[in-house]
């Protein structure tokens, strides 16, 4: 049973502790072999963000394969792991809340997605969505891994078919779906799923 006192997964308290205790059991250490596999394909890198960058190794990833990189995440913990890890990068790390942080008027040729939208309660992922919308070019792709399945404590939130569609569905289009069979950590191992969003011109 939950405390009542524990900061919801919407609250920045919530991360702040687990990473502050180095609780953090979807650090994969490496970047997923799905992301490395789409880098390789991709010929004409442009912009790109990473909500909820944590330890940054896709942020390095994605300036190793020529893209122009910004990197957010909510914990102080984490930016400043990242920014230990990669210091060649430090600049690219923002210590920001996503939903608040003030983009001006950049906007982005692809976001990433691993482990961040499902660290959000369900009744965020409207403003998800709508974020996304807002940020990413007309077709322009929200892109990487989404968790699918069910967690009977979560988070992680998982989606389903159907609520994918409904969350997204309005201002994107799914051009791929593909299930991921690589090894990962063992809280998304299975339910991971390569996709590929493109905003649609509105």
């Amino acid at each position: 049973m939950s405390n009542a006192s524990e900061p919801d997964s919407g609250q920045t308290g919530f991360w702040t502790k687990r990473w502050d205790a180095g609780k953090i059991p979807w650090d994969l250490g490496d970047i997923p072999a799905a992301l490395n596999t789409f880098l390789l394909a991709e010929q004409i890198p442009g912009r790109a963000l990473v909500p909820g960058c944590g330890s940054g190794y896709e942020v390095k990833a994605f300036h190793q394969a020529g893209y122009d990189v910004t990197a957010i995440d909510l914990a102080g913990t984490a930016v400043e792991r990242a920014r230990g890890l990669f210091p060649e990068l430090a600049d690219r790390f923002i210590h920001a809340n996503f939903f608040k942080h003030d983009f001006g008027s950049q906007r982005f040729d692809l976001v990433y997605e691993r482990g961040f939208l499902c660290s959000l309660p369900t009744t965020r992922w409207p403003d998800y969505a709508a974020r996304m919308s807002d940020l990413i070019i007309p077709g322009g792709r929200l892109a990487g891994l989404f968790l699918y399945g069910e967690e009977p404590e979560p988070p992680p939130f998982p989606l389903t078919t159907e609520l994918a569609e409904k969350l997204l569905g309005a201002t994107f289009k799914l051009l791929r779906t593909e299930v991921s069979t690589a090894p990962s950590v063992p809280v998304y191992q299975g339910m991971e799923h390569w996709q590929e969003w493109q905003r649609i011109a509105t």
